[in-house]
């Protein structure tokens, strides 16, 4: 399986998309007036061409209804009085890295090309260098301009969050795991949020592929992927609709790509260091601190044109480990909430039950349909979500107090 991904501009005459020998689907992102309004995986034969009249047809039934959707929103744009602009905060954009200097190098490229255009006054990046083995990140951050780099020796990808928390001297924060590359609009769409929404605890984006070469990019998107949509969002601390908010914090997006009130941070005592561990427990992190950001009474936003590419795993063995460590970092999260806040522990307590008889569900559906990767990646997530719930976050506040006493 081998998928080509087209960015098309649905202003602009569509050209026909001719896909190259060994390529058997497409995965479309639309823009209308630059602008992402949506994406769509086609299944195709091999080396085919989508052509104008299938791309217009697919146009009119998936995106006419986002079209419809930006069209009213540039017209109440323009029909807004003309005030004063308000002054955007000042942004550090922090990167956690390591061992990885080439996708760092990918997504510091990809930030040069944006950087220039900012609307925001200030903007520095930051590249925390997560305690790696060789020279290669520090070398790579050099190829740069006007990026800083920090060193921390203590492992673990919330050790590096919190590094980069306190190096930092902007007033919005934004996080970027290393293995993305940012949009076009990434820098538009957040100062587009901060603009319109200047008292909120944080953000979140929209999450893309990368690129879909392999049978497992293509199964995690068809799965969901990291994908919350086109449209805009704001959660705040209750939700009418779902008695379990804020305990599933997941819908909020994902930590690859969030920004914070940098303030809001420091006063909530950073990220938790035994979550986001890395290898040990790569989770978990992202839930915890867009759940404490709620609980503060700040609400987030989600914003579409806030948007990053991410690389998603190769291999079906790596994908199956991802689906073990959402169960893995899911529970361990949802331990240190119920043992750190009272008020909802009966909320955390339904989200497990909800959790676990959610995933029996999906694992039956899967093998109702012989669906073999299904099955497994779903077989996987439930046995991460046992493993998590039988102790991992003792455990790994076990294993991050000795990386302290080793790194003092």
């Amino acid at each position: 399986m081998n998928y080509k991904l087209a960015d098309i501009e649905l202003t602009e005459p569509l050209a026909p998309i001719e896909l190259s020998a060994g390529q058997n689907g497409l995965g479309l992102i639309a823009r209308w007036q630059g602008r992402l309004i949506g994406f769509e995986m086609v299944e195709l034969s091999d080396g085919s061409v989508m052509t104008i009249e299938r791309l217009k047809t697919l146009a009119d039934e998936r995106f006419a209804g986002r079209i419809l959707v930006a069209k009213l929103q540039e017209e109440l744009r323009q029909r807004q009085p003309m005030g004063e602009a308000a002054a955007l905060p000042s942004l550090s954009i922090a990167i956690c890295t390591k061992d990885r200097a080439q996708r760092l190098s990918r997504l510091l490229g990809s930030l040069d090309r944006v950087r220039a255009e900012s609307a925001f006054q200030f903007v520095e990046i930051l590249v925390v260098d997560n305690a790696s083995v060789d020279t290669a990140t520090r070398d790579a951050v050099a190829g740069f301009r006007d990026v800083r780099y920090v060193f921390e020796t203590k492992a673990g990808l919330d050790f590096a969050r919190n590094a980069a928390l306190h190096a930092a001297r902007g007033d919005i924060i934004a996080y970027l795991d290393d293995d993305v590359v940012v949009d076009r609009n990434w820098l538009t769409g957040l100062a587009k949020a901060c603009l319109e929404n200047p008292n909120v605890g944080g953000f979140t984006g929209l999450v893309l592929p990368y690129r879909l070469d392999t049978e497992a990019q293509i199964l995690f998107e068809r799965r969901g992927g990291f994908g919350r949509g086109f449209a805009r969002r704001e959660f705040h601390n209750a939700r009418f609709d779902n008695p379990l908010h804020p305990v599933g914090s997941g819908v909020l997006g994902a930590g690859c790509n969030m920004a914070f009130d940098r303030a809001l941070l420091i006063k909530l005592g950073g990220f938790d260091e035994a979550l986001d561990t890395g290898a040990p427990l790569p989770g978990g992190g992202d839930l915890d601190i867009f759940y404490r950001v709620l609980r503060s009474g700040r609400p987030m936003i989600y914003e579409p044109e806030y948007a990053v590419y991410h690389e998603h795993r190769e291999t079906i063995p790596q994908l199956r480990r991802q689906y073990w460590t959402w169960g893995l970092g899911m529970m361990a999260f949802l331990v240190k909430s119920y043992r750190t806040d009272d008020e909802m522990r009966a909320r955390h307590r339904a989200m497990v039950r909800w959790w676990f008889f959610d995933q029996l569900k999906a694992l039956a559906r899967a093998a109702s349909r012989f669906r073999g990767h299904e099955l497994r990646f779903g077989i996987a997530e439930l046995w991460g979500g046992i493993y998590g719930l039988a102790g991992e976050y003792d455990r790994s506040r076990a294993r991050i107090q000795a990386i302290r006493e080793r790194n003092p």
